[in-house]
């Protein structure tokens, strides 16, 4: 790998990305359950009459809880397709700014496997240049032993302890990372929210259709094994990137 500057540049580069997701998931707003909208969210997703039952009020906000919402402690509003709530970016992350948390995760993700990379890069330049991969040392028995991996990790643990550290933690932070996005991109995929996924336990076959649905294109055998609101990849995708939004009810 040989480090250049443009190289050099996409860290930077990520970090502006990984800003602009984070501002948008603080400032957007997640799809509160207002009495303007009120009516529209009520039409956006039907009752599965299993997790969530036409009819329910919720006692805070003093309105009929349209599907998929709930009431955030935190906030202290209904949220629209509620997910949970962000203590990265305090926020909620709802119908409206789930896109740009998926988005803020990959970001971050990406930034620090680059940074990963970029250090291992640095690493690998200096074991070149200090000529350690055509090193000898005496063993046990007096016999010259080239030099292997094991003598190499030592050298540069006892070389650079910071940064071989620094490694460690992004590589770990990345595992982190790249395990909880990985999760919630898998959500998207078959339309399910953190709320939903804990409520059934994981199991998105919990729920099924009650009658068989044209949308999914499945047999209708087939389709009492499938998430209720899942609609089909793309059809998924494109209802996290792409949010219907409730008309608002004008004022008289």
């Amino acid at each position: 790998m040989d480090t250049t500057l443009s190289s050099l540049s996409v860290p930077y580069v990520l970090l502006v990305v990984k800003s602009c997701f984070f501002y948008l998931c603080i400032t957007r707003e997640p799809g509160t359950v207002t009495k303007k909208r009120h009516s529209g969210q009520l039409q956006v997703y039907p009752y599965d009459k299993r997790m969530f039952q036409p009819g329910v009020c919720c006692p805070t906000c003093q309105l009929v809880k349209p599907a998929r919402s709930k009431h955030c402690r935190v906030c202290n509003r209904c949220v629209q397709r509620f997910d949970h709530h962000c203590v990265w970016v305090n926020n909620c992350i709802g119908a409206q700014n789930t896109r740009y948390f998926l988005l803020y995760l990959l970001s971050v993700c990406a930034m620090a496997a680059d940074m990963a990379l970029l250090t291992v890069d640095m690493l690998l330049h200096a074991v070149v240049r200090s000529g350690i991969l055509q090193a000898r040392y005496i063993d046990d028995d007096g016999q010259q032993q080239q030099a292997g991996m094991l003598f190499v990790i030592q050298h540069l643990f006892l070389t650079f302890p910071r940064i071989v550290f620094m490694l460690g933690f992004l590589v770990f932070v990345f595992l982190l990372l790249a395990g909880y996005a990985m999760f919630h991109f898998y959500l998207a995929l078959v339309n399910q929210t953190s709320n939903e996924w804990y409520k059934g336990r994981g199991n998105v076959c919990q729920h099924c259709h009650p009658s068989p649905d044209h949308l999914c294109g499945l047999p209708a055998s087939d389709q009492s094994k499938r998430w209720f609101y899942s609609r089909g990849v793309l059809r998924n995708l494109g209802e996290i990137f792409f949010p219907l939004r409730p008309v608002q009810k004008k004022d008289h």
